[in-house]
C-alpha cells in the first residue's frame, strides 16, 4: 500500500468512525480492514486508534496522524487541479442546487460572477429546502450544510461555517440568559424543521462532554428566513447558521447566547456525483465557488469567521 494510499484509508476510516462502515465502503470485510490498520500502525511502530467492538477512537499518535494527512491530502488535491487548470474552458449546461436562503444571498451572486468569466456556460439554478438526490433530480453540483449522509457523492468543502445560538436583546432582558444548555428547556426557543434532523432537538458540547437538548416554543417552521425574523421580532432563541446571522450579531439586532458551547457542523461544501470528477464545467464552477468565498473571508474584519 502506497503512502497516499494509506493516508487515504486512515482518515476515512476514521470519517466513518468504524470497521464495519470502513469495510462496506471499500467493499471488503472487516477483518480485512482491521488487517490493513495493523499493518499500518506496524509500519509506523505506534498504535494510532483505540478500538472496542463498537467504535474506535484516536491515540496521540493517531490525532497527529491524521492532521498530517488530511493536510497532505489537502496539497495534493490543491495540486492536481493547478496542472489541471490549462484544460479547455467550461461549456455547456450546468444544474446547480442549494439552500434557498444561502442560494439567494451567496449561489446567486457567485454564479453572476462564474458566467461573466465563462460565458460558454449556461447555469439552471434551483433553490430548495427539501433533501434531493443527485442523479434522480439531474443536478450537477449541490451545496450541503454540515455531515453528508450519502458517501457515494464527491464533496470538497467551499467555505467554513458554524451553527450559532442567538436571540434579540429585547427577550434576553425579558426572559434572562440561558448560561447551560439545560437552561434552553425553559426558554422559548424558535425550532426550524429541516431535512431529516430530529424535530426540536439541539445537540450542544463542550469538549468532551455532548447533551442532546429536547427544546420547546410556541413557534415553529420549515423555513429559515421565517425562523429569523420571528428572532428579530423578540420571540426567543434561535439555532441558525453564521453566514445568515452575521449582519445581525454586528448590528446588534441578535445576540450570541452560550457561545462557550459547538454545535453539530455546517461548514459548507460542493457535492456531486463522481462521474462528473473530470467535467471541466463541474470542476471550474467548484474552484469558483470556492475563490468566491475564500475573497469574502479576506474581506471581513474578524479572522475567526468567513461571515463577520
Amino acid at each position: 500500500m502506497n503512502p497516499v494510499s494509506e493516508l487515504t484509508f486512515f482518515t476515512l476510516l476514521v470519517r466513518l468512525g468504524s470497521l464495519a462502515a470502513t469495510a462496506r465502503e471499500l467493499n471488503l470485510t472487516p477483518p480485512a480492514v482491521s488487517k490493513r490498520l495493523a499493518q499500518l500502525e506496524r509500519r509506523l511502530g505506534v498504535r494510532l486508534l483505540n478500538r472496542t467492538t463498537r467504535s474506535i477512537s484516536l491515540t496521540g499518535e493517531g490525532e497527529l496522524y491524521l492532521l498530517n494527512a488530511q493536510r497532505i491530502l489537502g496539497e495534493i488535491e490543491e495540486m492536481e487541479r493547478q496542472v489541471s487548470s490549462s484544460r479547455a474552458a467550461p461549456k455547456g449546461l450546468l444544474r446547480v442546487n442549494a439552500p434557498l436562503g444561502f442560494g439567494r444571498t451567496y449561489v446567486g451572486p457567485a454564479i453572476s460572477s462564474f458566467v461573466k468569466r465563462y460565458p460558454d456556460v449556461e447555469v439552471q439554478l434551483q433553490l430548495t429546502d427539501r433533501p434531493i438526490n443527485l442523479p434522480n433530480d439531474a443536478i450537477d453540483v449541490g451545496i450541503r450544510f454540515g455531515e453528508l449522509p450519502d458517501s457515494r457523492l464527491i464533496a470538497r468543502r467551499i467555505a467554513s461555517n458554524r451553527r450559532l445560538l442567538c436571540a434579540a436583546p429585547a427577550y434576553l432582558q425579558a426572559c434572562g440568559r440561558p448560561e447551560t444548555p439545560k437552561d434552553l428547556m425553559r426558554h422559548n426557543c424558535i425550532v426550524l424543521r429541516q431535512n431529516d434532523a430530529a424535530f426540536g432537538v439541539w445537540r450542544l458540547s463542550r469538549g468532551k462532554q455532548s447533551e442532546s437538548i429536547k427544546v420547546r416554543g410556541s413557534l415553529s417552521t420549515n423555513e429559515g428566513e421565517v425562523a429569523l425574523n420571528w428572532a428579530l421580532d423578540g420571540h426567543g432563541i434561535l439555532m441558525r447558521a453564521e453566514w445568515d446571522l452575521a449582519k445581525y450579531l454586528r448590528s446588534g439586532r441578535l445576540e450570541e447566547v452560550l457561545e462557550e458551547y459547538e454545535t453539530p457542523p455546517a461548514d459548507i461544501y460542493a457535492v456531486y456525483l463522481e462521474r462528473l470528477n473530470l467535467s471541466a464545467k463541474v470542476s471550474f464552477f467548484v474552484d469558483h465557488l470556492r475563490d468566491f468565498f475564500q475573497r469574502s473571508v479576506d474581506g471581513q474584519s474578524d479572522s475567526r469567521s468567513p461571515w463577520r
